[in-house]
C-alpha cells in the first residue's frame, strides 16, 4: 500500500495548482474592439448600432465613451443616447433613472427639454391605446401613477421650454392625460355609485369636476353627482347639480338614458 506523507501531499497539491494557473494563461484574452477609439468613433459606432437596434451593444458603447471622455460633449450627448436606447428596450425604469441624471447632471443642456420630453413619453407608453383597443379596457380603467407622472413631465417642458421643438406635441399629449386623469375619476365613482356607496361617488365625481373642468368625462361626473345626492336625500344639492348640468351641456344624452355609443373619447387619440 502506497503511503503518502504530509510533505509529499503538500507538494503534489502545489504542482496541481501551478499546473492550474499555467492552464489558464494558455486561455485566449477578449480582445477589446474599441481600444484606440476616440471619442468621435465611439459615438458613431454607438448611433449605428441604435439605427439596427442593437440596443444593448449601443448602451456599452455610450457608457465606455461617458467612461473613457467624461469631459467632452459626445459624452454629454452618450447620457441622454442611453437614456432613449433603455425606452427603446423597454426598460422603464433605467430610462427614467438615465433621464433623471441627465437632468441632474445638466440643467442648463440645449437638449434638457428633450430629456423631460423622453420621461413622458416613457410614462405616457403609447402602446396601452393599441392593447386597450384589442381588450375593450378604458385606459381610465388602469393605475393612473404613469399618466400622473407623464403629465408632470410633460407640463414642466412645457413651462419651462414654451419654444421646444417638443412643445406642441406635449401639449396635446397634456390634454389626452387630462382627460384620462378625469375619465378614472368618474370611473371609480361609477363604481362606487353602482354599489350603493354614495358618499364615496360624490367624492370623486367632485374631484374630477373640481380638477378637471374641461374634460369630457365632467358631463357623466355630473349625471353621477345628481343621482348621488338624489339617493341620499339631498335634493338641495341635487337640484344645484342638476341645474349646472343642464346649463353646461343642455343636450345630454344622460337625460335620455345614456349615450348611445359605448366607444369611449380616448379610442381618438
Amino acid at each position: 500500500m502506497a503511503r503518502f506523507t504530509l510533505g509529499s501531499l503538500t507538494g503534489k497539491v502545489a504542482l496541481i495548482g501551478a499546473l492550474l494557473l499555467g492552464g489558464c494563461g494558455m486561455l485566449p484574452e477578449q480582445i477589446d474592439e474599441t481600444a484606440g477609439w476616440n471619442a468621435q468613433t465611439l459615438y458613431s459606432e454607438a448611433k449605428t448600432s441604435m439605427g439596427e437596434g442593437a440596443y444593448d451593444r449601443a448602451i456599452t458603447l455610450f457608457e465606455k465613451l461617458e467612461a473613457r471622455y467624461p469631459y467632452g460633449r459626445f459624452a454629454q450627448q452618450a447620457q441622454l443616447e442611453v437614456a432613449y436606447a433603455y425606452y427603446k428596450q423597454g426598460e422603464q425604469a433605467l430610462a427614467l433613472a438615465a433621464a433623471d441624471r441627465f437632468i441632474k447632471l445638466h440643467p442648463n443642456h440645449p437638449h434638457v427639454d428633450y430629456a423631460y420630453y423622453l420621461k413622458g413619453l416613457v410614462n405616457f407608453n403609447e402602446d396601452l391605446g393599441l392593447l386597450a383597443n384589442l381588450s375593450r379596457q378604458d385606459l381610465s380603467e388602469r393605475d393612473p401613477k404613469g399618466a400622473h407622472e407623464a403629465f408632470e413631465s410633460f407640463r414642466e417642458l412645457t413651462r419651462r421650454f414654451p419654444e421646444s421643438r417638443y412643445a406642441e406635441d406635449s401639449h396635446a399629449r397634456i390634454q389626452y392625460l387630462v382627460n384620462s386623469l378625469a375619465s378614472h375619476e368618474v370611473h371609480v365613482a361609477r363604481y362606487y355609485y353602482n354599489r350603493g356607496a354614495y358618499v364615496a361617488a360624490i367624492n370623486r365625481a367632485q374631484t374630477a369636476v373640481t380638477n378637471f373642468p374641461q374634460s369630457p368625462a365632467i358631463e357623466e361626473a355630473l349625471f353621477l353627482l345628481v343621482k348621488s345626492y338624489d339617493a341620499l336625500g339631498m335634493s338641495t344639492l341635487r337640484d344645484d347639480a342638476d341645474r349646472i348640468m343642464h346649463a353646461n351641456f343642455p343636450d345630454s344624452a344622460y337625460f335620455r338614458g345614456g349615450p348611445v355609443s359605448d366607444k369611449p373619447w380616448w379610442q381618438l387619440w
